[in-house]
């Protein structure tokens, strides 16, 4: 492939302001690579953990040793980590329907959730469907503050004097919203003033994008997320974790499959091997791709355009914004990643209205396994200010490629 020489002297400039950041990560990667080879030696992973199961599943002893390394690794008592759950979103529905009960308040504390639980906690305006709000659970939400951190006073004094609300729900990642992607420490201090406060509230936090990026995973009841984002390691074919407490992780697993069967149930169909190789490759694949959003923080800042978190700032997930203030630039920065990925770079990406988005999304994404965010990958809604959200890199190599690919694409379409 080939590169102008301003976008590959960009990219030199890059890299050695860089150095002492990437260290940093690779730190932090060596730190995650402990933790899990710390878990699969005291869980004693070997080859019969990879064997398959059908039917009922019952006595799979692959997926009970990697539920109980899972929760060695995020810090928790228990987890559940199936293939059959089909995207983060559906972890997350699984975990908020164990959970919530009619009357129950749910209460999200980062602002509005994703997009795509509008439907399930039913604030999307259509009714009947079966969301939360069907079955009687209300909805609340307190904004960050304007510094970008959470309202933890604001936090206390509505759990402390409401006693509907049952969950304290925490993105993690910032989705389609212009805000700071919040740090472990901070999560951890909202569980503990929660649970100072009184029992049976439980805090869950949608952990997506953010797994593998510190030293270690925020305190929480619950934390939710997709094997085709980081822990996945770009390996798991599909799936989802929900890792908490033993409870919570219990009711969860009766809305996964029944009550009473719970997680002792559910064949494996060969996909063992997989979710634990992808686990193994997670801390480095995750540092793959913040080295990447680095990179087009950098490059795409010294082009004129305005994106966050900064080149020098301290992530905690694998999510760069760009913003373009112009949908065509929007699309170009897309089209230019399409281009630059393994698999369908011949294929132009277009604006369409995905279900689950009240707006029409441009995505590209050339990646081995389909949707799967910790490969190379960018979208964004088209709305003001025409945001594109880029992340992943399977290697550091072919991240840093389809970023000078888009950076080009971008250049060429100004010039146009």
């Amino acid at each position: 492939m080939t590169f102008s020489d301003k976008t590959l002297a960009l990219a030199r400039e890059a890299e050695a302001a860089l150095a002492p950041i990437f260290a940093e990560i690779d730190r932090v990667s060596y730190i995650g690579t402990c933790r899990v080879l710390d878990a699969f030696r005291e869980e004693r992973v070997s080859d019969a953990c990879f064997g398959s199961t059908t039917g009922y599943g019952y006595d799979d002893r692959g997926r009970e040793v990697l539920d109980r390394v899972w929760s060695r690794v995020f810090g928790t008592e228990a987890a559940l980590v199936r293939h059959n759950f089909v995207n983060g979103t559906h972890a997350l529905s699984t975990a908020l329907f164990g959970l919530l009960r009619p009357n129950d308040t749910l209460l999200s504390v980062a602002g509005k959730p994703y997009d795509t639980l509008d439907g399930v906690i039913g604030i999307s305006g259509k009714t009947g469907d079966g969301s939360l709000a069907d079955f009687g659970v209300n909805y609340a939400q307190i904004e960050m503050t304007a510094e970008g951190g959470l309202d933890i006073p604001a936090i206390v004094e509505r759990v402390k004097n409401d006693e509907s609300v049952k969950v304290v729900f925490i993105q993690r990642s910032k989705g389609y919203l212009n805000r700071r992607t919040l740090s472990p420490d901070e999560i951890s201090a909202v569980t503990d003033a929660v649970h100072a406060i009184r029992g049976g509230v439980y805090v869950v936090v949608d952990n997506c994008y953010g797994e593998f990026t510190a030293e270690y995973e925020p305190r929480a009841d619950m934390l939710v997320g997709s094997l085709i984002k980081n822990p996945g390691g770009g390996m798991a074919l599909t799936g989802g974790y929900i890792a908490g407490s033993e409870r919570a992780v219990e009711l969860a697993s009766y809305r996964l499959t029944t009550v009473g069967t719970g997680g002792e149930v559910g064949a494996t169909l060969g996909q063992n091997r997989t979710m634990f190789q992808g686990l193994f490759y997670a801390p480095h694949t995750t540092a793959a791709a913040i080295k990447t959003a680095h990179l087009a923080a950098y490059i795409f800042e010294k082009m004129g355009y305005d994106t966050y978190p900064s080149w020098n700032e301290t992530r905690y997930d694998i999510i760069q914004t760009v913003i373009t203030h112009d949908p065509e630039i929007l699309c170009a920065f897309c089209r230019g990643i399409q281009a630059g990925s393994p698999v369908d770079s011949f294929v132009t990406p277009e604006p369409w209205d995905m279900p689950g988005y009240s707006d029409p999304v441009i995505m590209a994404a050339g990646a081995f396994i389909q949707g799967s965010s910790v490969e190379l990958s960018a979208d964004g809604p088209i709305r003001p200010p025409y945001t594109v959200y880029f992340q992943g890199g399977l290697t550091y190599e072919s991240g840093k490629i389809g970023i000078l690919t888009a950076a080009d694409a971008v250049a060429n379409y100004k010039k146009d």
